[in-house]
């Protein structure tokens, strides 16, 4: 089942990330499918389409998209660490 997390930063990162795949598949120097595959992870818990999208993309490459989550999860946490020790910087100032 889907779980969907709006997120308008989330939509902003992955609509600019899949209109860099389609441009990076006419330019030469630019990694198409790169960009196309990190705009679906962006927008997985966003749109159902974009969900189909990584699970074909995981039946293709299923370790490349297990460690890409795992880095989601631990940037994720690194960026709550360090907004806990902002605030705690902040609040003694």
């Amino acid at each position: 089942m889907m779980e969907f997390r709006p997120s308008l930063s989330r939509k902003a990162a992955g609509w600019s990330f899949l209109g860099l795949g389609v441009i990076g598949l006419v330019l030469p120097f630019l990694q198409g499918f790169l960009f196309l595959a990190l705009g679906l992870f962006v927008l997985r818990h966003q749109y159902l389409w974009a969900h189909r999208g990584m699970g074909w993309v995981e039946s293709k490459w299923p370790g490349a998209v297990g460690k890409a989550e795992a880095l989601e999860t631990r940037m994720i946490e690194r960026g709550r660490g360090a907004r806990l020790r902002l605030r705690r910087l902040l609040g003694r100032a």
